[in-house]
């Protein structure tokens, strides 16, 4: 890599951080190209060149890969639990990405990131239920989007005590049975939903 390309490479990283850090403090709305580039230490031309424009700056800031394990491989019994754990690992870990604090923070008033937020289930969530529970897919992966998201949103945005004080094996032990609800039991109270 030439010092040219390192600097790009180098700038580029410093950009997204802030970015990041501008999107978690500010929001879509009121974070801005200028406050960004100020708080990287680079002149908001450099963004718009890298980034091309507000919107894509934060696609790039709040890209994810959900890293969802081969559910093929878990003991049916085990998948809700499984789940979880593998989400309360993503927002929690150390250290935690801020990217989906951003994505679902900016979801509530922003149709583009919700879009986002769709997408991300649709395109990794979605597959991995597909695989372990045939039966209405969709309606499942939606119905374990809305517990995992709801969880999120009270835990980690609006930070709800309750939830904010359990440990990560209490949410395990009280979320788990439902997710695991979800994915094995019979979905025939009269649902209309397409799946």
């Amino acid at each position: 890599m030439s010092p040219t390309q390192a600097r790009s490479t180098t700038t580029r990283a410093r950009i997204l951080s802030a970015a990041q850090a501008q999107f978690a403090k500010d929001g879509y709305e009121r974070a801005t190209i200028r406050a960004v580039a100020s708080l990287a230490g680079t002149d908001p031309a450099l963004v718009i060149r890298y980034y091309g424009s507000k919107e894509g700056l934060f696609a790039a800031a709040t890209h994810f890969d959900l890293c969802l394990p081969s559910l093929d491989h878990v003991a049916h019994a085990d998948i809700g639990e499984t789940l979880v754990r593998h989400f309360l690992a993503l927002w929690e870990g150390n250290p935690a990405d801020p990217s989906l604090r951003i994505l679902l923070r900016a979801a509530v008033t922003h149709a583009e990131a919700a879009t986002r937020i769709r997408g991300l289930f649709a395109e990794q969530v979605l597959p991995a239920i597909r695989v372990v529970a045939p039966d209405r897919p969709a309606l499942r992966a939606g119905l374990v989007a809305s517990q995992i998201l709801g969880l999120a949103l009270c835990r980690y945005i609006l930070e709800v005590p309750p939830l904010v004080d359990m440990k990560p094996d209490d949410v395990i032990a009280c979320i788990a049975p439902t997710l695991q609800r979800y994915l094995a039991a019979p979905l025939d109270g009269g649902f209309t939903a397409n799946a």
